[in-house]
């Protein structure tokens, strides 16, 4: 995945800086790379999405974290926040597999970009799979969760410090 959203992102700078010069600088045109840079935007996106829930650093909103200090009270605030979170990637995965079996359904017929004919299948496919891995990785992380298993996730920094406070406090 890492490979993924490193080349997604060179190929995005390199694309947009040879736009620029070959545009305003040559007067010309780099034909349809709309197109074909739509495709690895797509590819990287969702993979850096499943990356990022991978480690456990996605963005969220969870000030309950930082708040509350007591052990107990925040194994079950994490129980609560996985289980959503695994609950609204598998419902998302869900859709998603309708969306490519649609496609799939409308083969040989399917719908093209216009110049280079890349079919939209590439892009549903790419996001299927972005959340096929963060669903893998949110039921991952539950499970481990609900076994007692240490996992570190991007969020649990705080935790650390907190636990370190306390026992100098002690």
């Amino acid at each position: 995945m890492r490979w993924f959203v490193i080349f997604s992102g060179l190929l995005m700078s390199v694309t947009f800086f040879l736009v620029v010069i070959i545009r305003y600088g040559f007067n010309g045109d780099l034909f349809a790379y709309e197109e074909w840079l739509l495709t690895a935007c797509f590819w990287g996106f969702f993979a850096g999405a499943a990356l990022a829930s991978e480690r456990g650093h996605h963005i969220n909103a969870d000030i309950l974290g930082i708040i509350i200090t007591s052990p107990k009270l925040r194994w079950w605030r994490r129980l609560v926040v996985l289980t959503i979170e695994f609950l609204i990637t598998a419902a998302i995965l869900y859709w998603g597999y309708l969306m490519l079996a649609e496609e799939l359904a409308k083969y040989p017929i399917w719908k093209t970009t216009p110049a280079l004919k890349i079919p939209y299948f590439a892009w549903r496919l790419s996001i299927f799979l972005g959340f096929f891995f963060m669903t893998v990785f949110s039921g991952a992380f539950l499970y481990a969760h609900i076994t007692g298993k240490e996992v570190e996730l991007g969020d649990d920094a705080d935790t650390k410090e907190m636990n370190n406070e306390e026992e100098a406090g002690q």
